[in-house]
Order: C-alpha cells, then sequence, then structure tokens
C-alpha cells in the first residue's frame, strides 16, 4: 500500500452513516472501506470485513470513520484531491458487495471542494 493522503483527514460522515458503521462493526466486527471507481459497484463507498478486500499498492487511505480504514486509489483520489469526501446513506440497495446493502440502504460518496495549496479557498472576497 501506498500510505496515507497527506494532511488531515479527507473523509468523513453523517451521523446516520456513523450510526450504521456502528451497527455493521456490532454485527461483523472490524470493518474497512474502499471508494469503488467504478464499473460493477458505480463509485460507490464498499464496506467490508477489515482485510477481505485486498488492497493494492495504489491504494491509499484517506482517515478513517468510526475507526474503521478508508481507501481510494491513489489515481482516482489525484483526481478528488481537491475534495473532503462525505460519506452518507440512503434508502436502496447497491449493486455491490458492500455489507450493508442486505438493509436495504446504501452508503453514497458526497463531496465538499478544500481549499487547495496557495489557494483563497475560505478568505473573504469583500
Amino acid at each position: 500500500m501506498d500510505g496515507s493522503a497527506p494532511g488531515p483527514d479527507r473523509v468523513d460522515a453523517t451521523e446516520a452513516a456513523r450510526a450504521l458503521i456502528r451497527s455493521l462493526r456490532d454485527e461483523h466486527g472490524p470493518l474497512m472501506f474502499h471508494q469503488s471507481g467504478g464499473c460493477c459497484d458505480g463509485s460507490a463507498p464498499m464496506c467490508f470485513p477489515d482485510g477481505e478486500f485486498v488492497l493494492s499498492p495504489r491504494d491509499v487511505r484517506l482517515g478513517t470513520l468510526e475507526g474503521c480504514p478508508f481507501y481510494i486509489d491513489k489515481t482516482q483520489w489525484a483526481t478528488w484531491s481537491h475534495t473532503r469526501l462525505v460519506i452518507d446513506v440512503v434508502p436502496g440497495r447497491g449493486a455491490g458487495f458492500s455489507l450493508e446493502a442486505p438493509r436495504g440502504v446504501r452508503f453514497l460518496t458526497r463531496s465538499e471542494v478544500c481549499g487547495l495549496p496557495g489557494g483563497d479557498a475560505g478568505t473573504d472576497a469583500g
């Protein structure tokens, strides 16, 4: 694995997602997340028992959610690196193998634009 994304955690979760993560962890034990890059799983964050998803040397760790590591492919992260990912949960069944699927809900990635180094994000233009 390639390590962690620089700076503070670049992933967070809504309270609804955090509650689901805690419930899944109680049921399945330690968990891990991987942000899917497309194909069969769309671009959904996938939740697995910790160690069940084989990480690539190209995966980077963006942070943790409720103590569970969250990974993404570094090429995909290069495209999204100006954002902070916010994991939410919505009704509906996803198309993947993520642990929440049997509950009739799915994790969803939302994003917030972050300030870029040397940029003026967050400053008052007036």
